[in-house]
């Protein structure tokens, strides 16, 4: 017994000086741009007829009916409206999750759509892209430059796609869920994917030219989504997946000279052949590019405490890397529910944890975890300036110098420049509302003053 004892408390030790080492730094914001929620794209031409009116399968049956299902947060007594109705006339450009700079064009981003209404069932109609944005922090507006949508038409995908029977064979969110973005140098891009999870590559066009399976540790790695497997609406873990279901690739960070891809998992991994985690911790994969296969080589990153997830990971140089951590929550704290208070009065569940971090991958410690160096907190951005274009609701006590990122998923951080990163939300159109009691979230994008962060080693 007393060796059990003395073995946890050299863990928590361990655990305990590991987050010790770790640095809050300050940011400040230097620009925010907000696309709005409400913001619709037609499908391209050669689509089938189809994905002119997306979300009709959001229910519990098929509806043709454009703007008849209102949006909500969630069933009542804590669900809220927020103000939009499915189905659409269009395409939403919204759900952004993963970002990466423009090469040659400053200003200019890469972003990526999201599978579309939140799973494989309810988004067959929703067509998967990427898209060229310039936020302009100056007016605070965002302009969409360019759309690229996903297609297979030389048959790569090894499964049945929902378009499968089209010429385009445009691709949907009952196929694949996108959730990271690496361009590829020469043209073309790296997709990391929840659904298998799988590595995606695609041309300049958006056409699939490979779909890589995920191995971890020489084995196939699983979520109930990946369509070899046949999973109920409520998955039980066990041999056939170990991977959550949408807990595959939410962050895939690319090396600067393009040779390596490390694919982050979203959510901790259940023990092999159980429904437990292994840990508060989760694994990324590292992918050589030029074989297009896997290396075997694999890390740790430990969550932060209250974080259930990852959003976002990019490189910033050859070893230092940026996380978004993330609890399940949306609201500002300043006006969570009082005793007796029920929403749409009030935030039943607030955000909390809603952080940047500052990792190393160049030396991890003997049990694979990469070193946490530094955070900031997205719930406490210091706004000097009054740059916020909107503050959304809080409670009276909130500080007017203070601009809160309260959303349940923000998916998007990349480095601008030596002092700058820039952030972003996936506003799940239209079921958060994070920013307002009872308005569906809007696309924003806000740059963020972080040197020391940066600078950090």
């Amino acid at each position: 017994m007393r060796r059990i004892l003395l073995a946890a408390t050299a863990l928590i030790a361990t655990a305990t000086a590991a987050m010790a080492q770790e640095q809050r730094f300050d940011a400040r914001l230097a620009g925010h741009a907000i696309l709005p929620a409400f913001t619709m794209e037609l499908p391209p031409a050669d689509a089938p007829r189809d994905a002119l009116v997306s979300g009709k399968f959001t229910g519990d049956a098929r509806n043709e009916r454009p703007g008849s299902v209102p949006g909500t947060t969630g069933p009542a007594p804590t669900g809220r409206p927020t103000g939009l109705s499915l189905p659409f006339i269009g395409q939403p450009v919204q759900g952004f999750s993963g970002i990466k700079p423009v090469a040659g064009e400053a200003g200019a981003y890469w972003v990526l759509t999201d599978n579309g209404f939140g799973n494989r069932r309810n988004s067959g109609d929703a067509l998967l892209a990427l898209r060229k944005i310039r936020p302009d922090f100056r007016t605070g507006q965002v302009t969409v430059l360019q759309t690229v949508f996903f297609s297979d038409p030389d048959r790569r995908v090894p499964f049945r796609i929902a378009y499968e029977g089209t010429d385009a064979r445009y691709l949907t969110g009952a196929d694949f869920d996108p959730e990271s973005i690496q361009p590829i140098e020469g043209g073309g891009f790296w997709i990391g994917e929840e659904f298998g999870p799988f590595i995606l590559r695609l041309d300049a066009q958006g056409r699939v030219q490979q779909v890589h399976q995920t191995l971890l540790d020489g084995k196939p790695l699983m979520s109930p989504d990946n369509p070899a497997l046949s999973i109920g609406a409520t998955p039980v873990a066990g041999a056939n997946f170990r991977a959550r279901r949408s807990g595959g690739y939410e962050g895939m960070a690319m090396s600067p000279d393009g040779s390596r891809l490390w694919a982050l998992l979203e959510q901790p991994l259940f023990i092999e052949g159980t429904d437990r985690p292994e840990g508060n911790f989760i694994r990324m994969m590292e992918f050589d590019t030029a074989r297009g296969a896997w290396t075997g080589r694999s890390l740790k990153y430990r969550l932060a405490e209250g974080a259930a997830a990852i959003g976002d990971f990019n490189m910033i140089d050859d070893r230092r890397a940026l996380v978004i951590e993330r609890d399940n929550a949306e609201g500002d704290p300043s006006l969570a529910c009082a005793q007796g208070q029920q929403p749409p009065a009030c935030f039943h569940a607030p955000a909390r944890i809603k952080r940047v971090s500052l990792v190393d991958l160049g030396a991890p410690d003997a049990e694979g975890f990469v070193r946490k160096i530094g955070y900031i907190d997205l719930m406490d951005i210091q706004d000097p300036e009054n740059l916020a274009r909107t503050r959304g609701d809080r409670g009276p006590n909130a500080p007017a110098n203070r601009l809160s990122f309260p959303f349940f998923t923000i998916e998007n951080v990349a480095m601008v420049d030596a002092d700058h990163i820039i952030v972003g939300n996936d506003n799940n159109l239209p079921f958060s509302a994070g920013r307002h009691l009872t308005r569906a979230d809007d696309n924003e994008l806000i740059l963020l003053h972080v040197p020391e962060l940066l600078r950090a080693r």
